[in-house]
């Protein structure tokens, strides 16, 4: 029987009508489900170092040692010394290569192929700052470069046990806290008198380099308690500079330091009219304050003023400055182990400058700073001089300091009301 065959028309239909059907799904899926974009794909960061992709380079990573040179670096490792003397003069606007520290971090970046040809050396200065110097271009550039720093805004409490110092070791905050705070207070807080039992909350920025701590920035407001009184410290800006005020917007910084050392000292002797002398054994007059340090402690000037003598006194004060601060005030400092850089009779120094170093010349028992006051030439007691405060937060400022103050003065007290606890640190 022989087979029928559907007319080839209706062959052409049905043909036309499933390529119809086929585009149209086509069509369809096309416009729900859109092509994939870069964004859609996956691709990992290249690991960076100093700004540099590490795939694309052998790369090096040392310390400097010491005595090292950058002529030392590179010579071992083939740049040629007319290259190095070039570098050298290059980077004199950007960074003198002579101040390269022992210990600090260098990376070397060669080439990937097997000539390994020396491309870039980085030099790592501190945690957030390197500079890059080229080593195959004609150029031979340097670069200054520098790390992101991410700061992040906390609140620290402690209460002292032995020392400030200890205090923040003792609970891990970071001791450089202790020195900033020594430095803010240096004017109205005596850190040698502090006891166990006082306490501190300090508001700061804590920074971070891709993802480590480098350590402390910026304080915001502080609040310490010593010997029952508490003591605030706001900071803020005005037309005069930056710097910080108390409560009541007085500022912070006064004419003289309350003491030549930092807090990392002790007072050994105090102020007296009958002293049992240490080496002569006899009683004397003291009439100064002795601060027991390890030689080598550095000795800042309390105020600004001149040097009216340097000098040293065999049988007595040994090596020791005296300072006229104005025509009332007059300071001492005696048995330095030597004179700082610069200083010299006639020299003008600022507050908080460096001008020696303790020591035990002249008649000492021991490494120490016998520092002195004289008022209208008349011996007094350091330890009781009043200061008077520098300008206060100006009348045309005083509304924004207030602002900041009442946020600043919440933060503060919230912070002060865990002082039972040893530390609290929380992000803001």
């Amino acid at each position: 029987m022989k087979k029928k065959h559907l007319p080839e028309w209706v062959l052409g239909i049905l043909f036309f009508l499933l390529l119809a059907f086929t585009v149209s799904r086509l069509m369809y899926y096309n416009y729900m489900i859109p092509e994939p974009t870069v964004a859609d794909i996956d691709i990992p960061e290249p690991e960076l170092l100093y700004g540099f992709p590490v795939d694309s380079f052998h790369v090096e990573e040392n310390t400097i040692d010491r005595n090292q040179s950058l002529s030392d670096i590179l010579l071992a490792r083939g740049v040629s010394a007319l290259s190095i003397d070039k570098i050298a003069r290059n980077s004199v606007a950007v960074f003198d290569t002579r101040k390269m520290r022992e210990g600090n971090n260098f990376a070397l970046f060669y080439s990937k192929d097997s000539t390994r040809t020396p491309l870039y050396f980085v030099y790592q200065q501190d945690a957030i700052s390197y500079y890059a110097f080229e080593l195959s271009s004609d150029s031979l550039l340097v670069k200054a470069g520098h790390y992101e720093v991410e700061s992040k805004r906390k609140t620290a409490t402690g209460i002292i046990r032995s020392s400030l110092w200890n205090t923040m070791k003792d609970n891990d905050m970071d001791p450089m806290l202790a020195i900033q705070l020594s430095d803010i207070y240096a004017w109205s807080i005596d850190f040698f008198g502090i006891q166990k039992g006082d306490y501190f909350t300090v508001i700061y920025d804590e920074n971070f380099v891709k993802g480590e701590s480098i350590g402390t920035g910026k304080i915001y407001a502080a609040l310490f308690n010593s010997g029952g009184q508490d003591f605030y410290a706001i900071y803020f800006e005005q037309e005069d500079g930056q710097s910080y005020f108390d409560d009541k917007g007085q500022s912070l910084r006064k004419s003289f330091l309350k003491s030549p050392l930092k807090f990392s000292a002790r007072i050994s002797s105090r102020f007296s009219n009958s002293r049992m002398h240490p080496v002569l054994r006899i009683r004397r007059p003291h009439h100064g304050v002795d601060y027991a340090a390890p030689t080598g402690t550095p000795v800042y000037s309390i105020g600004d003023g001149v040097i009216t003598t340097k000098a040293y006194q065999a049988g007595g004060g040994g090596n020791y400055l005296k300072i006229r601060h104005n025509s009332v005030y007059t300071t001492s400092y005696m048995h330095l182990s030597k004179f700082a850089s610069g200083i010299s009779s006639g020299t003008r120094v600022k507050q908080g400058q460096l001008i020696g170093y303790v020591g035990s010349t002249g008649l000492s028992s021991g490494p120490h700073l016998d520092f002195r006051v004289f008022m209208n030439g008349i011996p007094i007691d350091p330890l009781k001089m009043k200061s008077p405060p520098a300008e206060p937060v100006s009348s045309a400022n005083f509304e924004r300091f207030n602002k900041i103050r009442e946020q600043l003065l919440k933060e503060l007290q919230s912070g002060a009301k865990s002082k039972d606890t040893t530390k609290t640190a929380t992000s803001i």
